[in-house]
């Protein structure tokens, strides 16, 4: 018999089998810094919303589902985690989930890729002139 602070065997062998890197469930990682309000040094970037945005329509037309979106970011590796930002690992998500729907490929991705770089510093800029 085990005292309640000693994980039975079961649990000794999720941990050391079953967990991969990114489940941190029950880990000791320090306060977690709480803010009453978004203002101007934590609102999201609008490119952030963006990304909100394109996954809410995304999984809406069918293109994918949450499960679709938690496959690609855990399949990402550690790396990713540990190197890129909650954002930018959702838009590689979302992005991967498009493709993999049939909403676009990746050599329409390149071509508009290519076109927004031209526009230039304006584009998603409401004073940039009208091309």
């Amino acid at each position: 018999m085990t005292d309640s602070k000693t994980p039975s065997a079961a649990r000794r062998w999720h941990d050391q089998h079953a967990r991969r890197w990114h489940d941190m469930g029950g880990d000791t990682a320090g306060p977690i810094p709480m803010h009453q309000r978004p203002d101007a040094d934590n609102d999201f970037s609008l490119w952030e919303k963006r990304v909100d945005a394109l996954m809410i329509l995304g999984a809406a037309k069918g293109f994918f589902t949450v499960d679709g979106l938690r496959r690609v970011l855990e399949d990402m590796g550690e790396d990713a985690f540990e190197t890129m930002t909650y954002y930018e690992r959702w838009i590689m998500a979302v992005n991967q989930n498009l493709i993999e729907g049939g909403a676009y490929t990746t050599a329409d991705l390149a071509a508009k890729m290519a076109d927004v770089t031209a526009r230039g510093d304006t584009y998603g800029d409401a004073t940039a002139p009208v091309l």
